[in-house]
């Protein structure tokens, strides 16, 4: 009870301190914002105009009532995120007296950092041989300075260097720096392709995201590449997916991504609250253009809980003219079945295979067959027809008929184990 006690009075004194926040002067704050954007825009000629409706409605008093800064954040986020994608106010509370010799936290935050794996956040080799490379964020790096992001990046490759395709997942990928952008990029196309973005930015030369180290490890030009996105696929991932759809490099499959092209950085307006301001915008030398607004748009529309099912769908259906030879062939096959959609198969018909084969025990269980040897965890078995035949979840290649008496393992090289059904009668070979 005195622990729940104490957590509820710091809850509340918690709740207390983030509701007594100083009141800001919206007013002033709005002209500060509109400053900000009239500097920093890339565009001075939209800035100016942004910059003035924010002070026509600032007099009107459209803002008035919003004295509370995070109210502030909010609704100043919303005026001007059909502006730009990238238009950001936001507020950051004061630290408390007791934290106010601790240092302010600097460098990339954690999901971009070594403890979030610099975005990378899982690689792995798919059935049929596919290599998969899920990242959350771009990290950052420089030329002549600290590699590790880019080391991260050179290992992930190096896992799925073997593959005959590779799949980048940034379907929750909200961005981050063009140098991994264009390094990443620059292992499936030729050194020195004419194909990455140049950034306009106000004030400053132009750039591009061309790789600004050079690339370790053998280019893949010829391997099937696939880009799976959603709407939170934003910035520097957008810019990925672009640049290697512009220049058919890769397929593009899932839903539009979120429409941010433009870069750029934070200014302060006081009071805790700050603006994130588009100094730059990207153009394409193969479109001429970016995706600010419309997003990218993907090649292979699905929904995005059904994209990394059909971008291996494609793989494997592309690899099928591949001369990889037996059994992989097979083995691809028997795969892509499986990720077709499952026959209709009720409980009742799967119970007619429940029993003893040998040491393997098939059980229903929820409606799923499920097949148990020993101690070993059940494997789930999903059908292929209502003929008997099943694959092992997770497992496509691992295939199991069911007969009158017996059951069959398969393998995609033509061999098979067979179990009789304890208690049957086998008839003489």
């Amino acid at each position: 009870m005195k622990l729940l006690t104490a957590l509820s009075l710091s809850a509340a004194l918690m709740a207390s301190a983030v509701s007594a926040q100083t009141p800001i002067t919206p007013r002033a704050k709005v002209e500060a914002l509109a400053a900000a954007i009239d500097a920093q825009f890339y565009d001075p000629a939209r800035a100016t105009k942004i910059a003035a409706e924010l002070r026509a409605e600032a007099k009107k008093g459209t803002y008035d009532k919003l004295t509370d800064p995070r109210d502030f954040a909010a609704a100043l986020t919303e005026r001007l995120r059909p502006q730009d994608g990238h238009f950001a106010v936001n507020w950051t509370p004061p630290a408390p007296a007791s934290a106010s010799a601790a240092p302010a936290r600097s460098g990339p935050p954690p999901f971009l950092s070594q403890r979030g794996g610099y975005g990378f956040v899982a690689v792995r080799v798919l059935p049929g041989n596919i290599g998969y490379i899920d990242m959350r964020g771009f990290a950052d790096f420089a030329a002549d300075g600290d590699q590790a992001a880019r080391q991260a990046a050179d290992a992930a490759l190096a896992l799925v260097a073997g593959t005959d395709a590779v799949i980048f997942d940034l379907r929750d990928n909200g961005g981050g720096s063009p140098a991994m952008v264009g390094y990443l990029i620059g292992h499936f196309v030729p050194d020195g392709a004419k194909i990455y973005n140049t950034f306009k930015t106000r004030g400053q030369p132009d750039s591009d995201e061309a790789p600004i180290v050079p690339i370790n490890g053998q280019r893949r030009l010829d391997v099937p590449l696939y880009v799976l996105t959603s709407g939170r696929t934003a910035s520097a991932a957008e810019s990925f997916a672009y640049t290697l759809q512009a220049a058919k490099r890769a397929t593009v499959v899932g839903e539009p991504s979120a429409g941010g092209a433009n870069p750029g950085g934070g200014a302060a307006l006081g009071d805790g609250l700050s603006v994130f301001i588009s100094s730059g915008t990207p153009i394409n030398p193969i479109t001429g253009k970016n995706w600010e607004g419309t997003g990218v748009t993907p090649d292979v529309a699905v929904p995005v809980t059904q994209a990394l099912a059909r971008a291996q769908q494609l793989a494997l259906t592309r690899l099928a003219g591949a001369p990889l030879g037996e059994p992989n062939l097979t083995e691809n096959r028997w795969i892509l079945e499986a990720l077709s959609p499952p026959p209709q198969v009720g409980a009742q018909a799967l119970a007619r295979y429940e029993g003893g084969y040998g040491p393997y025990q098939a059980k229903l269980v929820d409606g799923r067959l499920q097949l148990k040897v020993g101690r070993r965890p059940p494997s789930v078995l999903a059908p292929l027809n209502d003929k008997g035949l099943f694959y092992v979840e997770g497992a496509p290649s691992r295939r199991i008929q069911f007969e009158e008496s017996a059951l069959v393992f398969l393998s995609p090289d033509g061999s098979q184990t067979r179990q009789q059904r304890n208690g049957a009668v086998t008839g003489a070979s």
